[in-house]
This record gives C-alpha cells, sequence and structure tokens, in this order.
C-alpha cells in the first residue's frame, strides 16, 4: 500500500519513502501503547522482515536522478521576457522571483513559510556610503533605486527559524535582485496593503493569483530550453527544475573562490549538505587538473624506514628532487 499506492498517486515510491512512512507509523503506534511493533525493542532497526523487504527494494530502485545547475542567463532571460510589452502580470512575476528567490512560489505540498511584505526591507546608501533602512512606505522610484534589500524567512524545513538573507544592486536595468524584489513588492502593495501577504501573488484585472512552484519550472525549462542549455552545456532540460537556481548559485560560488561557510550562510543550509551540489561534472572544476598532476614532486615516504631500511638507495639522493631525470635527446 506505500510501495506503490496512493502515497506514490499510483506510482512505485522509493524504498527511503517506504521507510519514512513506516518509521512515522511505528512512532504513532509507540506514543498510544508504549511499544514499537515495527522495531527491533530498544533499537532503531526495523524488525528482521521489514529490514530484509526494504534491503531488497533499495537494490530495486533506480539511481536518483539529481537535478542540474543553471547559470545566471537563465534567470536573466525570465526577467528580460516579463519586461517585454506582451508579457503578462504571471510572466512578470516568474522573471522577477527567479532573479532573487524561489521561496516566494506557492506550493501547498511543502512545509516552507513563505516571504511576505512584512518580511522585505530595503536599504539605500547615504552620503558616506553608509547604508540606511528606507520606511516601507517610500515611494515606488525610491524602493527601485535602492542599493540592498534583505529578505526575513520566517521558518524553513531545516528547522532554522528568522533567518535573513541580502542581495546588493547590481545596477542593471532589469536582472537586478533589488530591482525585481521591489518591482514585486510595488505591485503587491497597490493592491492590498495586508503586510502578511505572501511575494507570490500577482494581480490581474484586480483578481489575485499566486505564483505556483509549477509556474517556476515551467519557466526555468523554457528558458533552459531557448538557451539551447542541452546542446550548448550538456544539461538536458528535464534536469532542470526549481532546485537547479540554487545548485547553480552554489557552483558559480565556488568557482569565484567563495569559502564553504560563505555559500553554506548564502543558501542557509546548517550542514555540510550542499556540497552535493557542487557538481564535478562540469568542466570548470577539473580545468587544469591534468596539467597539475604531471607535475612531478619527487615523493619520499617518511616512513619508509618504519618498515624497510632505504637507508642505502637514498643517501646520496636529495629528498627535494626525482630520482628518476629523463636521459638527454640524443644529438
Amino acid at each position: 500500500a506505500i510501495r506503490v499506492g496512493r502515497y506514490g498517486g499510483g506510482r512505485q515510491v522509493r524504498a527511503s519513502t517506504v521507510s519514512a512512512a513506516l518509521a512515522a507509523v511505528n512512532t504513532s503506534i509507540a506514543l498510544a501503547i508504549d511499544q514499537q511493533p515495527l522495531k527491533v525493542q530498544g533499537s532503531k532497526e526495523f524488525i528482521p522482515v521489514i529490514a530484509q523487504t526494504l534491503s531488497g527494494w533499495r537494490k530495486e530502485d533506480p539511481p536518483i536522478q539529481k537535478k542540474m545547475p543553471v547559470e545566471a542567463d537563465v534567470p536573466e532571460f525570465l526577467a528580460e521576457e516579463g519586461r517585454l510589452p506582451e508579457a503578462n502580470e504571471l510572466g512578470r512575476a516568474v522573471g522577477d522571483l527567479s532573479l532573487y528567490t524561489i521561496k516566494g512560489t506557492r506550493d501547498e505540498s511543502k512545509q516552507t513559510v513563505q516571504f511576505r511584505l512584512q518580511d522585505v526591507t530595503f536599504f539605500k546608501k547615504d552620503k558616506r556610503g553608509v547604508l540606511r533602512q528606507l520606511p516601507r512606505d517610500s515611494a515606488e522610484e525610491v524602493l527601485l533605486s535602492a542599493d540592498a534589500v534583505t529578505l526575513k524567512l520566517e521558518n524553513q524545513k531545516n528547522g532554522w527559524k528568522g533567518v535573513c538573507i541580502s542581495h546588493h544592486s547590481n545596477g542593471q536595468e532589469f536582472c537586478d535582485p533589488v530591482k525585481a524584489a521591489a518591482r514585486r513588492y510595488c505591485h503587491i502593495k497597490k493592491h492590498t496593503t495586508v503586510d502578511t501577504t505572501f511575494l507570490s501573488a500577482y494581480f490581474e484585472e484586480g483578481e489575485r493569483f499566486d505564483v505556483r512552484d509549477s509556474d517556476m519550472r515551467a519557466g526555468l525549462k523554457a528558458a533552459a530550453a531557448a538557451l539551447d542549455y542541452e546542446g550548448t552545456r550538456g544539461i538536458p532540460v528535464d534536469k532542470v527544475d526549481t532546485h537547479s537556481l540554487r545548485i547553480g548559485g552554489a557552483n558559480a560560488l565556488s568557482l569565484n573562490g567563495y569559502s564553504k561557510e560563505q555559500i553554506q550562510k548564502m543558501g542557509r543550509w546548517r550542514g555540510d549538505t550542499f556540497l552535493e551540489y557542487i557538481r564535478e561534472s562540469l568542466a570548470d572544476f577539473s580545468m587544469g587538473m591534468s596539467m597539475a598532476m604531471s607535475k612531478s614532486f619527487g615523493f619520499v615516504s617518511l616512513e619508509a624506514g618504519v618498515y624497510n631500511d632505504v637507508t642505502e638507495s637514498t643517501i646520496a639522493s636529495d629528498y627535494n628532487v626525482a630520482v628518476l631525470v629523463p636521459s638527454a635527446p640524443a644529438a
């Protein structure tokens, strides 16, 4: 019923999904009768028959198809498309949201709380270059000229609460994350004064709608196809998703020399799981490695004398040069 049933919408789900569901059932029963019927008493392990079944299913499960990264050209493409005269409000919202966050999208299946109007704060530099907070009721032209924006995430699935992320203006006309946030903020404020309104909201002819997770996925895939990601970068469109933005951001920061700690804080990761996003298959990561590996350092093991007496063979050799020297070419 769990492996193939309503949990998978009629499709077969992975063994890890079944394991999580059974663990939840076991916990519910344990809270009611103070016994764990599905696990070995005093252990976190499932009883043998369940453990063996899950082990077999894990072997049957196909490899996980990881999503691939996209670069800034994808959200920039969406932002520019959203500014075209023929674009509708949904297209403009998708373009803006892709520039600074995917947490503004509406997806009832996820537990993450979305950004709201009251979670957005804009900043402007004063004459000394110090960032000063702008009033929330500032005019639209003032907010569009802001130098930075901070968004507070009240809660997220990893348990962190009150986490803030900040963006600084890059000076571009459309593809600026600060201007994108200001455009969303001002559009919503024109139609409602409720500060708890989600940034996923957009209005057409006075009626409110929300940008959904599926809208973002469709936009990203369309942009990747238009930019020929598969033909020019070897990245299939079906492996592009909303997670591709986070993966691409992590890779871009890594390639630009940012530390793991900086990447971790920008992406709001609690642990090292973000390291899985760093795609070693990207050509940039292996650039120059073959040349570096071909360099000879003249390795000498300091443990050699512990296991074997190598004094006679190394006494006449310098430790900082290779023992084998290529012979000179014939005249």
